[in-house]
């Protein structure tokens, strides 16, 4: 059985892992961590940095895809690597855009800015999140991968992204 794989994308703080962590649970499956989480401590990074970021988000998803049940959620993508590259370093490694091929999402939830931002140490840009989310919007949408908008509270994007998922599964 083909394993579905999920993508929770946006800019950061709009509740992605929270919700991959949910999800997780309540479809009785495994989820992908940000691999730049456990890399990084702040946004200081190089090049070769970011490569390895990259491979080993990759490695974790393809590797996380043989243990998963019918699902499996995935908290960012390569894209997502790119759009941050680009943003801190000025450049996109090509590398990047090769590993982007390699893995291919069944659905895409687009988490909107309409939360509260919230500081962990890493996240620095709460002044631009508006921009930030058209940044990744467009991304998505210069590549023609189609994608749900979640919006609200925490409860009403629970609710949609469910839906969604079981809209899948049918």
């Amino acid at each position: 059985m083909k394993i579905k794989k999920i993508c929770f994308y946006g800019p950061e703080s709009t509740g992605k892992t929270s919700m991959a962590i949910r999800m997780a649970e309540v479809f009785h499956t495994t989820f992908v961590p940000e691999v730049a989480r456990e890399m990084l401590v702040k946004n200081d990074f190089s090049i070769e940095e970011i490569i390895r970021i990259g491979e080993r988000q990759t490695e974790r998803i393809l590797e996380k895809e043989k243990t998963a049940t019918r699902l499996l959620m995935c908290d960012t993508d390569l894209i997502t690597t790119q759009i941050y590259a680009d943003y801190y370093l000025g450049v996109v490694p090509p590398i990047l855009y090769e590993l982007e091929q390699r893995v291919s999402y069944d659905l895409y939830f687009l988490f909107d800015v309409d939360v509260p931002w919230v500081a962990d140490g890493l996240r620095d840009i709460p002044h631009k999140r508006e921009e930030m989310f058209m940044i990744f919007k467009n991304a998505l949408d210069q590549r023609n991968i189609p994608y749900v908008v979640v919006r609200g509270d925490y409860q009403t994007r629970e609710t949609r992204v469910k839906r969604e998922i079981e809209k899948l599964l049918a």
